[in-house]
């Protein structure tokens, strides 16, 4: 039974930081890639950052310089680090895995992680 299970969400002032984590089991971890998405009201649902099997990130460009994602594959978890956060990054956080390989695709989501930037 795949879980992806999210947490560290909060209410934090503009300006401030927040770790999110991600852990997940029943996938072999180190083999999918990790995702962090977000989604505000009213607005559909975007990736935020992701990282690769081998370690590459990538990001979104409102995000670049301010987030940090990270993986440890020995706990199968993933990390998303918020500096400075902005009132506009108010949103649920969702972590993903997903997984390719050749026509087939593999691809699990957690329940999702409130982030409310506010004064």
């Amino acid at each position: 039974q795949v879980q992806i299970v999210a947490s560290g969400g909060g209410l934090v002032q503009p300006g401030g930081s927040l770790r999110l984590s991600c852990a997940a089991s029943g996938i072999t971890f180190s083999d999918y890639a990790m995702n962090w998405y977000r989604q505000a009201p009213g607005k559909q649902r975007e990736l935020v950052a992701g990282i690769t099997s081998g370690g590459n990130t990538n990001y979104a460009d409102s995000v670049k310089g301010r987030f940090t994602i990270s993986r440890d594959n020995a706990k199968n978890m993933v990390y998303l680090q918020m500096n400075s956060l902005k009132s506009a990054d108010t949103a649920v956080y969702y972590c993903n895995a997903d997984r390719k390989r050749d026509s087939l695709k593999w691809s699990y989501w957690g329940q999702g992680t409130q982030v409310t930037v506010s004064s």
